[in-house]
């Protein structure tokens, strides 16, 4: 390196300021001078460690260039280092937890110490991270863990997706979810290998907050880094979905998981169903029930009552009836408490829940249809044998 200096010295015979701007060129990874950016020759392949601060940088032209002690002039060469230097981390890490400043801090020397730190490090640093601080500087190391990886060791591939997990578990705990999705690309600069359990954090992220906009960012994600749809990918998506009542989704969204090839889970047409049945789409809801008798056969108590509903929709009470006495007859009997809760349900909740979604002409129509047929319903239902109690003076529409 001195000799480099020496031979850059030599070379410049204009000016002193000329001088400084050669010997920074070489010290230096990436500088900015004036308004235009250089790198120096191989720049890419120099070791990647933390840079001094730019003071610390200019004492040290100084000395080697023999320019005594006046200050560069600033307003003609503007030095903004590229690496993440230590004395600048601590300038920024003023609401960072303690723990983590630690662990980050033991990390970068070892570093700087071209030494691969131990796997345990890391699991602490991710698992004390509790603010969107705290997920920046995991970063900043994995970043820093990938260089050192790649200059030093050779190790080109991505570390495996079991990192990843725990990085967008974390990410989702805090709510950086800036820093979630970038762990969701195939391409990134931290060495994360993103998959489809990655992405599940982020979706029930979404899910706890009834965030539809952040489902769909996140499912426009997997289909750029090209993440394999899972059967518990659809389970969230239509839960945030109903949640929601956006009946447009989940429409949406069906489709593409059938197309995927996706074996749907009861949990995902129990949701589907009930969504149906509540918005009093009759005709979508026997369309789901066909997908659903052929995917997993026999039924479960919500969707059976969503087939009541259905029924009940078509003014059909004794078919209603008759799919809750099927239901009965067939459900093990610690299940059975699960049949007079989802009754009451249907008496007292459904029917306003069903007349939101009607328009103003069909509303008078179904509610005297309703108040007609759920009656009839239950009157079919003791005639079966089936004790139930239920109370009638809750149904309201």
């Amino acid at each position: 390196m001195a000799a480099a200096v020496s031979r850059a010295l030599a070379s410049t015979s204009s000016s002193p300021t000329t001088a400084r701007h050669s010997v920074a060129f070489l010290l230096s990874r990436r500088l900015y001078v004036g308004s235009s950016t250089v790198s120096p020759p191989f720049a890419r392949f120099a070791r990647l460690r933390p840079f001094p601060s730019a003071a610390s940088l200019t004492d040290i032209l100084h000395d080697m260039a023999g320019l005594g002690n006046s200050r560069l002039n600033q307003t003609r060469c503007m030095v903004h280092l590229s690496g993440d230097s230590a004395l600048e981390t601590n300038k920024r890490n003023g609401d960072h937890t303690e723990v983590v400043k630690e662990w980050y801090g033991k990390m970068l020397k070892s570093v700087e110490a071209e030494t691969m730190p131990p796997n345990a490090w890391l699991w602490s640093l991710i698992e004390n991270c509790s603010n969107q601080e705290d997920i920046k500087l995991l970063f900043q190391i994995l970043q820093n863990l990938r260089r050192f990886r790649l200059a030093n060791l050779r190790i080109h591939a991505n570390f495996n997706c079991h990192l990843c997990l725990k990085v967008t578990e974390a990410c989702a705990r805090v709510g950086a979810l800036h820093y979630g999705k970038k762990a969701l690309w195939k391409h990134n600069i931290y060495g994360l290998t993103p998959s489809i359990g990655s992405a599940h954090y982020l979706l029930l992220y979404a899910k706890e907050h009834k965030d539809p906009k952040l489902m769909v960012h996140i499912m426009k994600l997997l289909r750029r880094n090209s993440l394999p749809l899972q059967p518990g990918t659809a389970d969230i998506v239509f839960s945030i979905c109903c949640i929601s009542d956006r009946w447009d989704l989940i429409s949406k969204y069906s489709k593409i998981f059938i197309k995927a090839g996706v074996k749907l889970r009861r949990a995902a047409f129990d949701v589907w169903m009930d969504f149906a049945a509540k918005k009093g789409d009759a005709q979508s809801l026997w369309e789901i029930e066909k997908l659903r008798s052929i995917a997993v056969g026999q039924h479960t108590v919500s969707s059976a009552f969503s087939c009541a509903k259905g029924f009940l929709l078509e003014h059909n009470p004794e078919g209603a009836a008759a799919v809750i006495h099927v239901l009965n007859e067939n459900l093990p009997n610690h299940k059975m408490p699960g049949i007079a809760h989802e009754l009451q349900k249907l008496v007292s909740e459904w029917p306003l829940e069903v007349m939101k979604w009607q328009k103003r002409e069909n509303k008078k129509v179904l509610a005297i249809s309703l108040k007609n047929d759920i009656p009839k319903m239950v009157s079919s239902l003791l005639n079966m044998g089936l004790e139930v109690a239920v109370n009638m003076d809750e149904l309201k529409c």
